[in-house]
Formats: structure tokens, C-alpha cells, sequence
């Protein structure tokens, strides 16, 4: 009885696919591509793809790369058993155009999409999850942490302007989950009018839509610089000891 609930609760799922942004150029590692780089002895973008593999949400995952890493990152598919990455396609000439060319490959039933940097590679299946779920009842919904530091803005001549209120403030990652259909217009109408989003929340806010926070984790960092990667390898090396 157990096994027939748990059967008509996944066939109420709605279908999710999974846009792995993969495409930057990675600046700030010196130019060294730093989703190939290896983390405790698996490259980055591979533990990212693991965990959307796992997730129990996600039914298909669409790499948006460069061009030159296309057939790397396809044989690092096939070598890790990574059987939901369908596809990886050519990304754009900046992130909103590589997300919206992946939201285009997707399956024509799919009613989610989830947009994830390939650079998170401490993100959870829960996670991914978590936020799935909370899309799938309100339309829009991305995960997020409590801000620790006290932020300041500051004019171009470095004097503050104004502290603003850490209690309100949050720090988003990814993933973040959409309505298919709501992701692709505010995608196409931000880069139409190049308006200048930070992430895939920002673009569906400037439709006057509401994005929900659901709670992110701490560890789901994001590889920026060297450094990242010391303190990546710290928390995958205290997880395998927690075990």
C-alpha cells in the first residue's frame, strides 16, 4: 500500500528539467576553466551534475557550456553515469542567453526548470528538492542564507551612503526554480532590453513576479577563486568524515 502512495505521489510531480549554467569564462581562477578543475579528485561540474542526478525532482538535466568544452563535458556524462544529462549545448554570450538557449532544449512537457551554476559543487539533492517542491506551489522560488556580515553601500568615491539592514538581507544560490513558461519570458525580456540581472530571480522579478526564499545551505558555496576551491575540499573532506 506504502509503494502505491508513494507511486501516485511521484506521478503528480510535475516535470523538471534542470539548466546547468557552464559557460563562463572564470575570470578570477586565471583563466583556467574551474568547472574541469578537480575536487577531491572529481571536477567541479561533475559533483554539481551528481547532485542533480540524485535529486529526486529532476527529471532531465541540459548543460549550457562553451564551446570548446561541449565534447569534455559530454564524455564526463557518459564516464560518471550521469544518464539525466540529455543534452550540452552551446551557451550564449552571457549567462541570461546561456540559460534561456538551455530553457529552449528542454522537453516540451517539462513544467519546471531549475537553473543551477555548474560552479556549486557542494549543493544537496535535499536541496534541489526543497526548492522543487516550494516551485511547485508558487511559481517561482530559489533558496537562500542569512547575510553575517553588515553591509554598506558606498558611492563611487568609496564614502558610505547608507548601512543597510542585515536582518533583511539575504545571500541567494542556487538552485532556482521556475514555471517553465514565466522562466523564458523574463529571460527573453531581459536580454531583449539587456537589462542588467545578476541571477534568473532577478529577470522574473522585472515581470512583477514574486520569488519565493526557501532555506539554502552554508556549505553551497560558489567557486570563484582558488580559494574557494581550499575551502570546497574542506567541507567535502568533513562530509566523508561525518559518514
Amino acid at each position: 500500500m506504502l509503494r502505491f502512495f508513494k507511486k501516485v505521489r511521484e506521478a503528480r510531480r510535475p516535470r523538471c528539467a534542470a539548466l546547468v549554467a557552464a559557460a563562463g569564462s572564470s575570470q578570477r581562477m586565471g583563466g583556467v576553466n574551474k568547472l574541469l578543475q578537480p575536487l577531491e579528485g572529481v571536477p567541479v561540474l561533475v559533483r554539481t551534475l551528481a547532485a542533480l542526478q540524485v535529486a529526486g525532482s529532476v527529471d532531465e538535466i541540459i548543460v549550457a557550456a562553451r564551446e570548446e568544452d561541449i565534447l569534455e563535458i559530454s564524455q564526463l556524462c557518459r564516464t560518471y553515469g550521469l544518464s539525466k544529462c540529455t543534452k550540452v549545448v552551446r551557451g550564449g554570450e552571457n549567462r541570461v542567453h546561456s540559460v534561456l538557449l538551455a530553457a529552449l532544449e528542454a522537453a516540451p512537457e517539462t513544467e519546471l526548470l531549475a537553473v543551477q551554476d555548474g560552479a556549486r559543487p557542494l549543493v544537496t539533492p535535499e536541496l534541489i528538492d526543497r526548492v522543487a517542491a516550494a516551485a511547485a506551489r508558487c511559481g517561482a522560488a530559489a533558496p537562500a542564507v542569512a547575510v553575517k556580515d553588515t553591509v554598506k553601500a558606498a558611492g563611487a568615491d568609496g564614502a558610505v551612503e547608507e548601512t543597510l539592514d542585515r536582518g533583511r538581507l539575504r545571500a541567494v544560490q542556487t538552485p532556482q526554480v521556475f514555471q517553465a513558461d514565466l522562466l523564458k519570458a523574463a529571460l527573453q525580456s531581459a536580454l531583449e532590453q539587456e537589462a542588467p540581472v545578476t541571477d534568473d530571480a532577478s529577470a522574473v522579478e522585472r515581470l512583477g513576479k514574486t520569488v519565493f526564499l526557501v532555506d539554502g545551505e552554508e556549505e553551497n558555496l560558489k567557486i570563484t577563486t582558488p580559494l574557494d576551491l581550499i575551502l570546497a575540499e574542506a567541507v567535502i573532506r568533513a562530509r566523508e568524515e561525518g559518514r
